[in-house]
This record gives structure tokens, sequence and C-alpha cells, in this order.
């Protein structure tokens, strides 16, 4: 039997113990796209994750990919993310949640270091709802200050008389 790179921390990760308890196996596609996963360093579309993981293990499939997200998105492995061009993405859950502002038209994506006030508000939800936040990731939908620019009509721009 041929052993690949890809199998050698799988006997010490419980990750994969926990995989193994609801019935899953650590195959060499799924160990590929969870190296893909653990090392990007920001978001990756599935197709994105397919060519990554194709080096890693050729003949993986599109379809497995997709399953494989999905799998992973359950077991708290990744997360789903908007991309930057609109699509959406999959992070390893080894990063850190965002905050990220993304344009509606554009779909330009602006990622926010810890926002001043956040911290304050999340306790305040907190204290208004009984919910306990956990990791604060979230995303904010709107106009990008470029796009709100092309769209403004030219007496806004100072650029005709009214």
């Amino acid at each position: 039997m041929k052993r690949s790179f890809i199998n050698a921390n799988v006997q010490a990760d419980s990750g994969w113990a926990r995989l193994r308890e609801h019935g899953g196996r650590a195959t060499l596609p799924r160990q590929a796209i969870r190296q893909v996963l653990d090392q990007a360093e920001g978001g990756l579309r599935p197709e994105e994750i397919h060519a990554r993981a194709a080096r890693l293990c050729p003949g993986i499939g599109l379809v497995t990919v997709y399953r494989t997200l999905a799998l992973f998105a359950d077991l708290g492995w990744a997360r789903r993310v908007h991309g930057a061009d609109g699509c959406h993405a999959y992070v390893g859950a080894a990063q850190p949640p965002r905050q990220a502002l993304i344009c509606l038209v554009c779909h330009r994506t602006i990622e926010l270091e810890a926002a001043e006030g956040l911290e304050a508000m999340l306790r305040q939800v907190e204290r208004q709802t009984g919910f306990r936040v956990g990791e604060p990731s979230f995303e904010l939908h709107g106009t990008c200050a470029a796009c709100q620019r092309r769209q403004a009509p030219a007496s806004e721009l100072g650029g005709a008389d009214a």
C-alpha cells in the first residue's frame, strides 16, 4: 500500500478521531483539502481549493471538494466567508474570525482590524439578549467610497450648476 506524506499527521490529530467517531474516514482527498485550508493565508474559492488539493491528491474531483467543505464546516474545521469577487470562499478554522466590509456593487472586501467599540457593542448585545458571543465574525454589506463616487450625480460632485 502506497503511503502519502499527507497521512503522517492523521494518527496524532484528534480532529480526525472525531471525524471517525461520526462515521467519516480520513481519506487522502479530505487530508489534502484540510492541508490546503490550513496553509492558506486567506479565503479560497472551492475551485482554488480543488486546484491546490489536486497537486497533493491527483484525481480529486470538484464534487468531492464541495462535499468535504460542507463536512468540514459542520465539524468546525472550515468557515464559509464572502470572497472579494462576490463569491463564497472558505477559510480554515485556525484562521481568526474576520470583520469585513463588502461592497455590493464591485464586491470589494475590506478586512477590518479590531473595530473601536466592538467589544463594548458585543457586551451590550450579550446583556440585552443573554446570547454569549464566541468568535465575533461579521460582514457589513454596503457601497464602498469608490462606487459611491461613480454613482453620484454630477450635481453632488460639484460638476454641474443646480
